[in-house]
């Protein structure tokens, strides 16, 4: 198990060195610095501005140079945001973008997980039914669609939460709806058909033969072995809501770190660039990571070096 974790952490970083590697050099293709945007000021000064942050001196330069300050965990400091730190600007909005996130994560997985589970025990029946058209819905109709429409419907004429902001309770309503809905429609498929397959296989027959109660057979069987497949999604989920919430973010006046990279990338601020995008960077990979762990540990079967036993 220690041999697997290594290795798991070790490709991690290998990843997370290649993205770094890449958002570097790809950001400097870019035509352009960042005080290009800037009005009436004069040459000289941007030439200081360059010179300041280091700009002036050669790529190969900058980049081994950032290498070493990401080493040392120092994301530098913002060119826009005056004399603030990169790692402080993500530290103090990150916490909205964080409560929305895992609220999002956790009711996408239970009623994800219910619906499917509805849907594979009441099979091709109302239940089956009404649950897949809610899920095809779902996967169908983007995010910020749905944000949009929501919003409109529930806070603008019924007035029952507000149009924006991220205040009280109340308002994490309708942005999590919005975050969750596509999620929640990818776990109910997934539950569906996997519960579907489990419930027809020999070993739970041979369960009900052996006169074990229904109860018993779905939570040491049926729940254990159908969920995998969900415990597999969430490493590409928990990218899903970190990504979409940019623009859920935009669309409730949240003031998360997805408006942070917006600004960022929209005023060419390119130590927050590299700084946001290493941070999704490690979230996703952790999330990644943990997930492989976590399906070792939920399926005794599988290998640590990979696939399962035969």
């Amino acid at each position: 198990m220690v041999r697997y974790v290594l290795s798991k952490f070790f490709y991690m970083l290998v990843s997370l060195f290649i993205l770094i590697s890449a958002t570097f050099f790809l950001m400097k293709a870019i035509p352009g610095n960042p005080f290009m945007s800037e009005k009436n000021v004069p040459p000289e000064i941007q030439a200081r501005l360059m010179e300041q942050y280091g700009l002036d001196k050669p790529v190969y330069q900058q980049y081994f140079k950032y290498l070493g300050d990401i080493a040392t965990g120092d994301l530098g400091i913002s060119m826009k945001h005056q004399n603030q730190e990169v790692g402080g600007i993500i530290l103090q909005t990150f916490s909205a973008s964080l409560k929305l996130g895992i609220f999002a994560i956790v009711i996408s997985v239970i009623v994800g997980v219910l619906l499917g589970m509805l849907a594979a025990l009441y099979h091709r029946k109302l239940i089956d039914n009404i649950a897949m058209v809610l899920a095809v819905l779902g996967i169908a109709v983007p995010s910020f669609v749905l944000a949009s429409l929501i919003q409109y419907l529930f806070a603008q004429k019924l007035g029952w939460f507000n149009v924006m902001g991220f205040d009280g309770p109340l308002d994490y309503v309708l942005p999590v709806a919005a975050l969750s809905a596509q999620p929640i429609a990818f776990i109910a498929r997934l539950t569906r058909s996997s519960m579907l397959e489990v419930l027809h296989a020999d070993y739970i027959k041979t369960a009900k033969a052996k006169g074990l109660n229904w109860m018993t057979i779905m939570f040491k069987h049926v729940i254990r072995n159908g969920i995998l497949p969900v415990v597999t999604y969430i490493g590409p989920m928990t990218a899903n809501v970190i990504t979409g919430s940019v623009v859920i973010e935009q669309i409730f006046g949240i003031g998360g770190i997805g408006k942070v990279f917006v600004e960022c990338i929209t005023n060419r601020d390119y130590t927050m660039i590299m700084g946001v995008t290493i941070f999704y960077g490690v979230l996703l990979m952790l999330a990644r990571f943990i997930t492989d762990i976590v399906y070792v540990l939920v399926d005794p079967r599988i290998k640590l070096t990979g696939g399962k036993e035969g």
